[in-house]
């Protein structure tokens, strides 16, 4: 299986964006799948992950992002709202399969004015 990526792209303060993520074969909605991101000099971060419709996110961005999956399409996406600088970074998407982690190519967020 193999993830792709897309959305990111520069925003102002305050703006929205949405990332996708699909799956290239069937994941099932019981494999865990999420969204991680790396700033600049910083380590990267689990930023949420949905399973069999149970979902975390990391406390920075509770409230303003959501993270939804469709089953039919092996779709991931993050619905980032209200976003500020320090959400800017490379976000990438995961997929835990047989326990061992799969990754998406990593797709740029730039909240920049």
């Amino acid at each position: 299986v193999q993830l792709q990526a897309s959305g990111g792209g520069l925003v102002q303060p305050g703006g929205s964006l949405r990332l996708s993520c699909a799956a290239s074969g069937t994941i099932s909605s019981r494999n865990v799948m999420g969204w991680h991101r790396q700033a600049p000099g910083k380590q990267r971060e689990l930023v949420a992950r949905i399973t069999s419709g149970s979902t975390t996110y990391v406390d920075s961005v509770k409230g303003r992002f959501t993270i939804s999956r469709d089953n039919a399409q092996n779709t991931v996406y993050l619905a980032m709202n209200s976003l500020i600088p320090e959400d800017t970074g490379v976000y990438y998407c995961y997929a835990l399969i047989a326990g061992y982690p799969t990754w998406g190519q990593g797709t740029l967020v730039t909240v920049s004015s």
